[in-house]
């Protein structure tokens, strides 16, 4: 079981962690500016040393880490008290309980100095600043016209994107943002609303209700969207205090283990699944029976009272630790790894520039002309890795293309046996009348949309396997490319200064790669997407986001748009000549399902050969943008090596430079960068240490 820890604690852990950010990301920006600073002072003495990349690196680092939170994403089906666990996690009575879903509209809570909304739009509409009393008016609906809504396949506010909630509230101010998302009983394209920021999320906090346990539509949306994806969800069983009031004798103490004990199995068995991470059960660190209500009532009478018997203080102890021990590790495990990376490239600069300083112009041009077969051969191994990664890119769009074809083509092999589980509920009496039978026919095709959608995000589960194995294939191969490519490196230094140029002492074989071999690999990244679960071995840039969007948009809009011709016409007519008997009924809806499967794979041939192509360009995109990111970095490496040289020798050919005074700024920038490198360091191992 978790360990607990209670509101006040909680927040201090957070504070302590953007302390710690603000530290780091204080100690990256001073390095950014040393450098600066440095190479503009290097064009009146010896020259620049080439450090742009790593300028740039470490200034878009502090910058992240500066403005660092910890975003959680909250999802749940409509009616499970998802308003009242943020009420009562944030420790104020500020979201309405009753907003009905079907509003449809992200709503993204974070910390503002004063309380301010933003409503964004999804068309050219700028965005909309109102008032908090204003906002909860304007976009709520009551349940009947959400009903309405649903069923006619609208949404309440079709130009409305999200909503930036900004309110002074302590958890927000220590660094948290909550994304609330729209109910998951919704219609299908509110839910690929939700769909797009899971990816973009630290980690998910998954509403479930004691009384209702995981029904269909939560079972189906954890199966389609969270399973095997490596995300962090945190279960939340609310109202578990309820199941008390459910029994015929709430105080009849053996009636209610009884009832809560049967729940339990109820929601391991359901849940278990998705509380495995590397063959590790860690059911008791990820769900969690709470009562929002209660603790809701005890924070609002007192922020800093305990929460013991709410089940919040367990689930607190859990996302603590979480947040603490593995995220803001990982995170500022990155920073110091660009922090040691900057300072080794100023020390190794150094070292080349110093025994230069005395060689005659004559000499220094003969070495450099010297080098030149090695910087054709540092391009050779860029072009190798490049030939590498177009030729996955290649095999793997492909074999996806491929693999979407084929599974779509074989769907009409298990259509009749997978179909039974969407059909709506056949009553016949009821399909004889006109309205009726179009009400029916708009849940037909509600079935027809979870089913696709079902089918696809199966299929993508297998399309991101496939992509993860091709990164890792990829990370591999960056670190044998920049093996090889160190090698290269070290004779060009060796041949230019006459000595081996040492790496900083204690840092390790991985630090002293080249910087684009370890983005290559995934040691660092500099995007602020692909949150969600560990950074992607062999990519340090968000590959799925880019799968995300494309599967987003293909969705229900490239395949039911093609199958629409799926309706009651000829469905109806295998329908009409029934009788109404429940032996009838049966025959009824067997027949239905045959009816719409003729229809289906009427269409499947289409619908395989016109998303081959699509599929095929967003797998070729991913590698492309890997491939482009690759070759940049590496190329501004070889420019930098080569510009360093250049600088040299033409500040050589200007004027005389004071061997002396140069060698005493560039020890000094060595350093100064050393020094703040070191702070980062000691942060990071106290931090560590301190949350052991």
């Amino acid at each position: 079981m978790s360990a607990k820890i209670e509101t006040t604690n909680f927040l201090n852990d957070l504070d302590r962690v953007a302390t710690v950010r603000g530290e780091i990301a204080s100690y990256l920006s001073q390095i950014s500016n040393i450098l600066e600073q440095s190479e503009s002072a290097g064009e009146s003495n010896s020259g620049k040393l080439g450090l742009d990349r790593d300028i740039e690196d470490i200034s878009k680092a502090s910058k992240n880490l500066q403005q660092g939170r910890f975003r959680l994403l909250v999802l749940g089906d409509m009616k499970r008290g998802k308003s009242t666990f943020l009420n009562a996690l944030i420790g104020e009575n500020l979201l309405p309980s009753d907003v009905n879903p079907c509003t449809a509209l992200l709503t993204v809570l974070r910390y503002g100095a004063q309380k301010n909304v933003t409503v964004y739009f999804n068309d050219d509409t700028p965005p909309e600043e109102i008032d908090f009393k204003s906002f909860k008016h304007r976009y709520t609906i009551d349940p009947a016209e959400a009903k309405r809504l649903e069923q006619q396949k609208k949404l309440a506010f079709p130009n409305v994107s999200h909503a930036i909630v900004e309110y002074p509230l302590p958890l927000l101010e220590k660094g948290i943002e909550i994304v609330d998302s729209p109910g998951l009983n919704d219609t299908e394209a509110r839910n690929e609303l939700s769909l797009g920021y899971i990816n973009n999320c630290h980690a998910i906090l998954f509403v479930l209700r004691a009384t209702q346990p995981c029904t269909l539509g939560e079972r189906r949306y954890l199966e389609n969207y969270l399973k095997d994806r490596g995300l962090t969800v945190f279960f939340l069983i609310n109202a578990w205090d309820q199941i008390r009031e459910s029994l015929i004798d709430p105080d009849d103490t053996e009636e209610l283990e009884e009832a809560e004990d049967r729940l339990r199995r109820v929601f391991q068995a359901n849940l278990a699944d998705y509380c495995q991470v590397d063959g590790y059960d860690i059911y008791d660190e990820r769900v969690f029976e709470i009562s929002a209500i209660n603790a809701l009532r005890k924070r609002v009478k007192n922020p800093d009272v305990s929460l013991d018997g709410t089940g919040f203080p367990e689930f607190m102890g859990a996302l603590n630790t979480f947040l603490t021990k593995e995220r803001a590790i990982s995170e500022l495990r990155q920073a110091r790894t660009l922090a040691r990376q900057g300072s080794n490239h100023v020390h190794e600069a150094i070292e080349r520039r110093i025994p230069l300083l005395e060689q005659d112009l004559n000499e220094l041009k003969e070495r450099i002309n010297s080098v030149e077969p090695e910087f054709n051969k540092l391009k050779d191994i860029g072009e190798q890795f490049k030939d590498e990664i177009k030729t996955v890119r290649d095999n793997k769009a492909k074999a996806i293309a491929d693999s979407f074809r084929t599974y779509v083509l074989n769907l009409g092999n298990t259509f009749e046996s997978d179909f039974l589980h969407y059909q709506p509920e056949l009553r016949f009496m009821d399909f004889l009348s006109t309205g009726k039978r179009e009400a029916f026919e708009s849940e037909l095709r509600q079935g027809f949309e979870r089913y696709i959608n079902d089918k696809l995000s199966e299929w993508s589960k297998t399309a991101e396997k496939e992509m993860d194995a091709a990164f890792a294939q990829l990370s591999r191969s960056a670190v044998t490319y920049g093996a090889s490519y160190t090698k290269v490196t070290d004779k060009i230094n060796q041949k230019l200064t006459g000595q081996t140029v040492r790496p900083v002492s204690n840092y390790t074989t991985e630090d002293n790669a080249p910087a684009w071999a370890k983005w290559a690999a995934g040691l660092f990244s500099l995007a602020r997407g692909n949150l969600a679960g560990v950074a992607m071995a062999g990519a340090g840039f968000d590959w799925k986001n880019i799968v995300l969007n494309f599967i987003t948009v293909m969705g229900i809009g490239g395949i039911i748009s093609v199958v629409s011709g799926i309706t009651l016409g000829p469905v109806g007519l295998a329908l009409l000549g029934l009788g109404v008997g429940v032996v009838q009924a049966d025959q009824a809806r067997k027949e239905l399902v045959k009816a719409a499967r003729k229809e289906l794979v009427k269409y499947l041939p289409e619908v395989a050969q016109e998303q081959w192509q699509p599929i095929y360009d967003a797998i070729k995109e991913c590698f492309d943008v890997y491939e482009q990111e690759v070759t940049e970095r590496m190329d501004d490496d070889i420019k930098a090596r080569k510009g360093e040289l250049d600088n040299l020798m033409k500040q050589k050919e200007s004027h005389e430079i004071n061997r002396e005074q140069e060698l005493a700024r560039l020890k000094q920038l060595e350093a100064d960068v050393a020094s703040q490198a070191e702070k980062v360091e000691s942060t990071y191992q106290n931090f560590v240490n301190a949350i052991a």
